[in-house]
């Protein structure tokens, strides 16, 4: 089973998180900002991993530093439990329909961090998280994960449904992506030889 655990300590933000890739959609997500927490929680859902992530930051200065700290963690978490990657499919995408909004998701786990957002959300909240946060969370996360990610939602009117489906587009891509192959399990899906 891949797995890993992380801790990250700064003096804006403690976080401790653990991730079981072959999961079964359980979670334990406490980050102080409850839409962020429901974005995480239907995202190890519908990924199927086992995730637990425990945040404490200076939610009195702004969310700022706890979202983009949170990115910072599951992509750790991931980064450390692919390990060396061999075998992995490493790409993935999803497109997925919620109400009236329509998202893609497009991820490659191939070692080059690069992020593309656009979600088309146009309200400062979205619930209690500041909208404009969601961009530094998923940079936080394809810095740290080694993963190229591109967000898009092609059009929609409720702000909730835009980030929900991002967050579910994101899960089902990166459940892609982390899947293994079985005809390539000791390769490293890359002609260079490393990622």
């Amino acid at each position: 089973m891949r797995s890993a655990s992380v801790e990250r300590i700064t003096r804006e933000t403690q976080i401790r998180g653990a991730l079981k890739i072959e999961g079964r959609g359980r979670y334990d997500i406490r980050t102080g900002v409850r839409f962020l927490d429901h974005m995480l929680e239907l995202f190890a859902k519908h990924g199927g991993f086992d995730l637990t992530l425990h945040a404490q930051g200076d939610l009195d200065v702004d969310q700022h530093h706890t979202v983009e700290d949170a990115g910072i963690v599951l992509g750790q978490l991931f980064s450390k439990a692919l390990g060396d990657r061999k075998g992995i499919c490493r790409a993935g995408y999803f497109v997925l329909p919620m109400d009236e909004t329509l998202a893609v998701v497009a991820v490659d786990l191939g070692g080059r961090p690069y992020l593309v957002y656009e979600d088309k959300v146009r309200t400062r909240l979205v619930g209690d998280l500041q909208s404009e946060l969601l961009e530094d969370f998923f940079h936080g996360f394809t810095t740290h994960a080694g993963a190229n990610l591109h967000t898009k939602v092609l059009y929609g009117r409720s702000s909730h449904h835009k980030v929900e489906a991002v967050f579910k587009c994101f899960a089902r891509a990166m459940r892609y992506a982390c899947s293994k192959d079985a005809r390539l399990k000791d390769q490293l899906p890359s002609t260079k030889g490393l990622l």
